[in-house]
């Protein structure tokens, strides 16, 4: 019972490290993003709403890749145990 306990903090310690980091990848693809909307050479430096429509994508697809990263080195570090 006691182990069954640890296997349950040690999971839920995993998954709040890897919402934490979906939260971060996604901060800063959105961040980046408004960032070069912004200030890019030859851009017109506005943040319109397409702007920020791509933004909200990219930072979402930088969540996805961090979260399926971490779930796919959780799983090779497991077969190898």
């Amino acid at each position: 019972m006691i182990e069954q306990n640890k296997d349950q903090d040690s999971d839920q310690a995993w998954r709040t490290r890897r919402r934490r980091a979906g939260i971060t990848a996604f901060l800063s693809g959105f961040v980046a993003t408004l960032a070069f909307f912004a200030f890019f050479p030859g851009l017109p430096h506005v943040i319109d709403w397409g702007a920020i429509l791509v933004s909200l994508a990219v930072g979402g697809l930088a969540q996805w890749c961090c979260q399926s990263w971490m779930t796919r080195a959780a799983k090779a570090k497991a077969e190898h145990m």
